[in-house]
């Protein structure tokens, strides 16, 4: 197998990972652990997501946490944000955050649960907020590229159409999510390969990846993506996370046994091991879950 010489590690933790969590996190636990992250040198981190409190009530806080984020931090790292829609991208924008996370699903039947609208109806909202918001980047995560908790599989045309079109309206970036964990390294090569034969102006330096860990494949699907040229991953400290809307998805990769697989490997990540692993054990002894 080939691997890369160094990978970047895009920290989802404190909103994939915490959004799952039923019980309220207080605010400053919330913005303590951002400050771990930071500390252990992650340079992209989701802080929050822009979602109606109703939908995801852990997330009611976003404003507050954006707003202490970008203005306690001003170049040390990018802080993302997720938004669901116009609507929420208008409140990341005024709560200072400049680049965003939009999501759209490959599988028809998981994006009208998840944001109530056709995968249509998502891009066309898209273009707008690209054209309303160009000093935002904006990084695309394609939900259930690899199987859908609702509609089962899903044709890997669905994941190319996207992907051309979310080329079209010139988004920053693309990550490709397995959102219920059910993928294996044979499907993320021959997904991958085909993607790469079917979107001859795919960045692939620019296209990341993002694994569940359902069924304990995670990492081994990290190693064939590198194998086939990917080098962005998200992943979440002390492996919290999954999505309200896709049935029996655990949480994601963790980001200590990550770091730790491609530290042992001497693929350089630029973070501070020895902090990382600090910080995981803290995590632990502080949120109001037993994990």
């Amino acid at each position: 197998m080939n691997f890369p010489k160094a990978v970047e590690i895009i920290e989802v933790g404190p909103r994939d990972g915490f959004q799952n969590i039923t019980k309220w996190i207080p605010t400053d636990l919330k913005l303590q652990v951002i400050d771990w992250i930071v500390e252990a040198n992650f340079s992209k981190v989701e802080i929050t997501s822009f979602v109606h409190p109703d939908a995801i009530p852990q997330m009611k806080d976003a404003e507050t946490i954006a707003r202490y984020v970008t203005k306690k931090y001003k170049d040390e790292f990018s802080p993302i944000a997720l938004v669901p829609n116009l609507y929420g991208t208008k409140k990341a924008f005024e709560s200072g955050i400049r680049e965003i996370t939009y999501v759209i699903s490959a599988s028809e039947a998981h994006n009208k649960a998840n944001v109530n609208r056709t995968i249509q109806e998502s891009l066309n909202e898209l273009k707008t907020i690209k054209t309303d918001f160009p000093q935002l980047k904006i990084k695309l995560d394609i939900a259930t590229v690899f199987g859908c908790s609702i509609s089962g599989k899903v044709p890997v045309e669905n994941v190319v159409n996207l992907i051309n079109e979310s080329i079209a309206i010139n988004v920053d970036s693309i990550c490709l999510c397995d959102t219920i964990g059910t993928a294996n390294p044979a499907q993320i090569k021959n997904v991958l390969n085909q993607i790469k034969a079917e979107c001859s102006t795919l960045d692939y330096c620019k296209t990341g990846l993002h694994f569940h860990n359902t069924r304990g494949m995670g990492l081994a699907n990290v190693l064939m993506a590198m194998d086939c040229g990917i080098t962005v991953f998200e992943s979440s400290l002390g492996g919290l996370g999954g999505c309200p809307f896709a049935p029996g998805a655990s949480g994601n990769i963790a980001t200590e046994d990550l770091v730790h697989m491609l530290d042992s490997m001497n693929i350089d990540t630029g973070i501070d091991t020895y902090k990382l692993q600090n910080f995981a054990k803290q995590l632990k002894g502080t949120l109001p879950i037993d994990y």
